[in-house]
This record gives C-alpha cells, structure tokens and sequence, in this order.
C-alpha cells in the first residue's frame, strides 16, 4: 500500500502553475492579494525595525518569473544620487534582490528591488513558499539597509 504524496510536495511547472504557486504562499502568510489578468500584486506589512508595507507584484516575462519588490517611498530629486549609490553598494555586496532606482507608476522615482525565478522549473509549493519567503526576508534586509546606511 503505498501513501499518496502531499500535494505542498509535488513538484509543479513553474510557467503553468505559477499564479497558483504564489497565491498560496500569499495565503499562508497572510498577505492581501490583488489578481489581474497579467500579474498579481501582493501587499504585506514587516514590522520589525520600522520596516514599512512591503509591495511584491508578480508577473512573467517570456522565460521568467518576475518579483518586483518596493516599500513604495518616493524618491525626492534631490536623493536620486543616494539611491544610486545605495543600489550600487547593495548590488556589489548582496546582488539579491537586484535593487535599482526606477519609476513604473507614479510621478516619482523609488528604490525597488527584482528577484527572479526560471519559468522552466519544477517548485513544490513548500520550495516556493521558502523561495518566495526569502526574498522577502532579503527585500526587508535591502530597504532597511538602505534606511540605515543612505536614509532613503
């Protein structure tokens, strides 16, 4: 007699099943989840030293899985060098997530940071959740670095 596997272990596709894959972490770590047709948008707060809200969208590109990551302050014009300077410091030390100056909606710059994953691959949902988990951890890590060192 042989036990069936459970299900959080199976290893599934990545490009199909991807959307599935990130809304149960989302639910298992209690963030709020916002779907559209092309990308899901994840929000969740991280309190530990003054962290802010943490927003995570998720989206594909033609071979990977995109997280982008930004606690959603606004650059001022005048801390555009900072931030270039506190990518370049992060980038050179950490690389994980990638962190950039970038403006996708809005009016103002901001610093966000990038983590991807191949489409190609197989995750069970617990690998996904310890994958996705850590670029969280890393991504709180980044904006607070970037508090603490650049105060940005």
């Amino acid at each position: 007699m042989s036990a069936e596997p459970d299900s959080r272990s199976a290893p599934l596709l990545l490009d199909a099943e991807w959307s599935r894959l990130a809304a149960g972490w989302a639910s298992a770590s209690g963030m709020d989840v916002r779907e559209e047709p092309t990308h899901m948008t994840l929000s969740m707060t991280r309190r530990p030293a003054g962290a802010d809200e943490l927003e995570v969208r998720l989206t594909t590109s033609r071979r990977f899985l995109v997280a982008f990551m930004t606690n959603g302050r606004g650059l001022a014009p005048g801390e555009l060098a900072r931030g270039a300077a506190a990518a370049n410091a992060w980038n050179t030390e950490q690389l994980t997530p990638t962190l950039s100056v970038w403006n996708v909606r809005g009016t103002r710059p901001h610093l966000g940071g990038v983590c991807t994953l191949p489409l190609s691959c197989r995750l069970s949902q617990e690998d996904f959740d310890a994958v996705a988990s850590g670029w969280i951890d890393q991504a709180v890590t980044m904006f607070a670095r970037c508090r603490e060192v650049f105060r940005l």
